[in-house]
């Protein structure tokens, strides 16, 4: 997959802008807080790291100023996932010591476990309210937790294997979760019934699913090589972005929207791949990390992506367009 399409003549090309080192092992997950000021990664170290992003003097400038914020410490195990609040005040973590965590994100303290789930805990993300986190195990379940009291308020038994992502829809009524059983679900968040069972013709392990920006539609990644974007309301597959490398790991994926649209993806090549999201072509190849490209995620406003890859590489790189 060497031969690029042919650059739409407006893309601008994303570079390397910085590495962030300070994780021990594999990295397992990157996300922007909503209101872009912050970065967090999680690690199998047993912890997740927050970045402050500034801007400089100008708002248009594309290239922020990076600096450690704080280091989350009190799981047992390794972190797989973590998710911010609306607000950015709250963060949550899920790790293989069966608990999710909710962190006071300026201060770093700990503010609740959340204990249930009898399995690595592998997924989790607030609703839009922050009032609701959901989360996904290996123990097959999908939980919904009230953050006020740090209470279970349902337990979905939602697939038969693992459960690899959850995410809520924009107004938080609908949760979606993808599994290695080959299916994606729809939840009704507030009642927990199953909405809807997305099924291809094959089905081939579910590693990933988020709902895109708009909420009409949700991108599954698939062991197969394959990202897919569906209608969820008609269960209509309506676009396949193939030629990055997905087969073992859980790698996330994601939509740019702030300067055309594109799907954006980590992939076991070492790689990030930008797909223009209409066309389905194949953009930009990022290279830089030296494993498996876990996690990716895109600032909110400006031209930024953020990639986390596993342990033979364990950084956190921040790519910005050139102008």
């Amino acid at each position: 997959m060497e031969a690029m399409s042919t650059e739409p003549s407006d893309y601008k090309p994303y570079t390397l802008f910085e590495t962030l080192t300070g994780h021990k092992s594999a990295i397992s997950g990157v996300k922007f807080s909503s209101d872009g000021r912050l970065l967090g990664s999680s690690s199998a170290d047993k912890t997740i790291r927050t970045y402050s992003l500034s801007s400089s003097d100008s708002s248009d400038s594309p290239t922020p100023t990076i600096t450690p914020a704080q280091t989350f410490e009190g799981h047992d195990q390794g972190v797989s996932d973590l998710a911010f609040s609306a607000d950015s005040r709250f963060m949550v973590s899920a790790s293989d010591d069966k608990t999710l965590r909710l962190w006071d994100v300026e201060t770093g303290d700990l503010i609740k476990t959340l204990r249930g789930h009898t399995n690595y805990v592998f997924c989790a993300n607030f609703n839009p309210q922050s009032n609701m986190i959901v989360s996904g195990s290996f123990d097959e379940t999908v939980r919904i937790w009230d953050v006020k009291t740090g209470k279970c308020l349902k337990v979905l038994p939602a697939h038969s294997d693992p459960v690899t992502a959850v995410d809520f829809n924009r107004d938080g009524s609908i949760i979606v979760s993808s599994s290695y059983d080959g299916l994606c679900r729809t939840w009704d968040a507030s009642t927990g019934h199953c909405t809807k069972t997305l099924i291809d013709d094959e089905n081939p392990p579910v590693s990933f699913v988020k709902f895109s920006p708009n909420g009409k539609f949700i991108l599954v990644g698939t062991l197969d090589n394959t990202l897919r974007l569906w209608n969820f309301q008609t269960g209509k597959c309506l676009k396949t972005y193939t030629g990055h490398k997905s087969s073992k790991f859980c790698i996330s994926s994601t939509f740019s929207v702030t300067n055309g649209k594109y799907i954006v993806s980590g992939s076991e090549d070492h790689c990030l791949y930008l797909w223009e999201l209409q066309s389905r072509k194949i953009v930009q190849k990022l290279e830089g990390h030296t494993d498996t490209v876990i996690s990716v995620s895109c600032h909110p406003e400006k031209n930024i992506i953020a990639s986390g890859a596993l342990g033979n590489d364990k950084t956190v790189k921040i790519w910005t367009q050139e102008n």
